[in-house]
């Protein structure tokens, strides 16, 4: 199956990012390298870092990159990484940085992968195929309140009490080994009012991807490693899919900007931290409608920028 993705917000992106034909550039979620192909095309004695842990990016975003081969190197790993790889190649930092999160069109196309519930596959959601927690895994094995707890923080799923006993009776019978048998129970756990608005297995099995793939943690404990590996005018471009991701770009983002951490009543400031630069978009970018019409998958999107002082 070939490597499709539509890259959202691609144009607003790239005039953020500010891309000097001189410039070092890291795309930590390379996927079919839409935002990268159009970063490297401006480079002249420039260097992109393109990161991605999917195999099957990483294939589909070489061949793309192929005219630029020159100024471009792709690295398979979690963008967690790619920061302390960089460093231990000799860069001392970048002029921007990319983080397009979520899951590509191409993984929830691929119905192998089991990102989608309209898919019957197997239970996997693993963007890293090479790790061991998938969402099977997490399904058969994890205890009652862990799942409880997963879809309640990462999918905001009011029946998630209901859900997780459901998924425990049924396992006690057989293994759930797919994406059907898990819309199922969850189908049968949520009151029939409620399955009107959008498919009842949405904030499920977003919860159970984020958690196989330790999304929010990952974020969370990424940017302040990414912002401090700007140079100085250097930016850091976030485009989130949903609420939880976008929090913490937030919170960070301010906190980067703010750091004091005094009382208000304090006449000047004590704490000695110090601003590392300023939010660039003090709203969210949003998608225009005609690319949501284009591209449905847009609607959620949200662009966040910050500047390196």
């Amino acid at each position: 199956m070939e490597f499709k993705h539509i890259s959202v917000l691609l144009n607003e992106t790239i005039d953020y990012m500010m891309v000097r034909p001189d410039g070092a550039y890291l795309d930590g979620t390379l996927g079919g390298a839409g935002h990268s192909s159009i970063i490297a095309s401006k480079l002249d004695t420039g260097h992109l870092y393109g990161v991605d842990q999917d195999a099957d990016a990483i294939e589909a975003a070489t061949a793309r990159l192929k005219p630029y081969e020159d100024k471009v190197s792709i690295i398979r790993t979690n963008y967690r990484n790619a920061v302390g790889i960089l460093k231990e190649m000799g860069i001392s930092g970048v002029d921007g940085i990319l983080l397009d999160l979520g899951v590509s069109s191409w993984q929830f196309d691929n119905g192998e992968r089991g990102f989608s519930y309209n898919t019957d596959a197997p239970l996997d959601m693993r963007m890293d195929t090479r790790k061991d927690l998938s969402a099977a895994v997490i399904v058969n094995e994890y205890p009652e309140e862990e799942i409880r707890r997963i879809l309640r923080d990462y999918g905001e799923e009011r029946f998630a009490p209901q859900i997780a006993s459901n998924i425990v009776k049924a396992r006690s019978n057989k293994r759930i080994e797919t994406t059907f048998e898990l819309n199922d129970i969850i189908r049968d756990s949520i009151p029939a009012k409620f399955r009107a608005s959008g498919h009842p297995s949405r904030q499920t099995f977003q919860a159970l991807r984020i958690a196989c793939n330790e999304e929010l943690d990952v974020l969370e404990g990424s940017l302040d490693e990414m912002v401090d590996f700007l140079n100085p005018g250097g930016r850091l471009c976030i485009i989130t899919f949903h609420s939880l991701e976008d929090r913490i770009v937030k919170n960070a983002f301010r906190r980067f900007e703010n750091p004091c951490i005094c009382p208000p009543n304090f006449p000047k400031c004590v704490c000695g931290r110090i601003s590392k630069g300023k939010v660039i978009t003090r709203k969210p970018v949003a998608p225009t409608e005609e690319e949501i019409e284009e591209n449905p998958r847009s609607r959620s999107a949200k662009l966040r920028v910050f500047e390196h002082s």
